[in-house]
């Protein structure tokens, strides 16, 4: 298994790929997430916290929303690369909580970013429990998880077959260690946790769609023809081949 160290430098990594699929897949949801904390946040907000900040990116544009913000995750090594990134940020605080049982303040926060966390989490059900139980009434807590059955998920098994692996290295050229997706969740699964969580939808939208060898081979022209597909696959019943469900949450009344 990588280690903490080997997951950051990789999440480093896939905004600036060589591959023009892999920097497109991760850039569009960067970019739909980073919209969206800047609307939620509105003139700003008291306080945000991050659920597994990862290498850090997003903590910048919550820093810009937020009077005082937390990175909290289990992982220590994400958490000093959260401190390494923001340095001596005045309102930074890095919390070692387990958010299926979380120790922080009920009601607590204003905004609240989970993106791409909970496919890494057994207990699904307890962490967004967990994140309703934080959530202060009228705050927004932004999601994003991948699709259980996209094809981006689908062959990332595959790749990961022994023999596989080498010859998908070879082809990229960077990076390439297994997600540690344990909980890859339907869109109709999802939901289903959203509710019995106690948490309302407002918002949600799809993105990202990846097809083997048009990805690794066509550069340019297969980055263009998956965006065309993405397109069309958005708001159809096969929506659910896109890689990524985004939801805008709130607390049911």
């Amino acid at each position: 298994m990588p280690t903490d160290e080997q997951l950051v430098d990789l999440q480093e990594t896939l905004y600036t790929s060589r591959n023009p699929t892999r920097r497109w897949l991760h850039c569009t949801r960067r970019d739909w997430i980073v919209d969206n904390i800047k609307l939620a946040g509105g003139e700003s907000v008291p306080r945000a916290l991050e659920v597994g900040p990862g290498a850090g990116g997003y903590l910048p544009v919550l820093a810009a929303v937020a009077g005082e913000v937390v990175a909290a995750d289990i992982e220590e090594a994400y958490l000093d690369q959260a401190r390494k990134r923001m340095g001596s940020m005045p309102g930074l605080s890095c919390i070692k909580d387990d958010i299926t049982a979380t120790a922080l303040p009920v009601d607590s926060f204003g905004l609240i970013l989970c993106t791409e966390v909970i496919e890494h989490i057994a207990d699904s059900d307890a962490a967004l429990c967990g994140l309703r139980k934080i959530l202060a009434p009228g705050g927004v807590l932004i999601l994003s998880t991948p699709q259980r059955y996209s094809p981006l998920e689908v062959f990332a098994k595959i790749a990961f077959l022994p023999g596989v692996i080498h010859l998908v290295r070879l082809i990229y050229r960077e990076p390439i260690i297994e997600t540690g997706h344990i909980n890859l969740l339907t869109e109709a699964g999802l939901m289903a946790q959203i509710e019995a969580a106690g948490l309302k939808i407002t918002k949600r939208h799809k993105s990202g769609f990846y097809l083997p060898l048009v990805a690794e081979f066509l550069g340019e022209r297969g980055r263009n023809f998956l965006q065309w597909c993405e397109m069309k696959l958005q708001g159809s019943f096969l929506s659910g081949l896109l890689w990524t469900q985004y939801y805008i949450l709130t607390k049911q009344a």
